[in-house]
């Protein structure tokens, strides 16, 4: 697997397609630090480290609301063969405000909000409402 962050969005996008509670993928601290913002910004619910023998799982419970899904959309923006990469200034407002975007600045892992707060840039990893 050359892009694991990719390959957690779809996982998660694919579960709330089929409104499963909860979806489990291998862990990575990355992975778990993306995912406890999502749980910070009220996308997901609680996550988790699951140790299970030799490998350790993450596990992320998701959320819905009578109308459907708290996640509408989740999308990757920086690749592998293209990274995206944004200064202070420039840190995009995802529908208005009303969405997140996550970056991954010299000061770890943030929303967009909290990188335009520091005035920090950084890579753009992926955006979601």
């Amino acid at each position: 697997m050359t892009d694991p962050i990719a390959d957690m969005l779809t996982r998660i996008r694919n579960a709330v397609a089929v409104k499963k509670p909860e979806v489990v993928l291998p862990f990575s601290k990355l992975k778990f630090n993306v995912a406890k913002i999502l749980e910070v910004e009220n996308y997901v619910g609680k996550v988790e480290k699951i140790t299970n023998g030799k490998f350790d799982e993450l596990k992320i419970e998701l959320k819905y609301t009578d109308k459907g899904p708290i996640i509408r959309h989740i999308k990757r923006i920086s690749t592998p063969g293209q990274r995206i990469y944004v200064g202070g200034s420039e840190l995009p407002y995802v529908l208005n405000g009303y969405g997140t975007a996550i970056v991954s600045t010299s000061k770890g892992i943030m929303t967009n909000k909290e990188a335009k707060r520091q005035n920090i840039g950084g890579e753009l990893m992926c955006e979601i409402w």
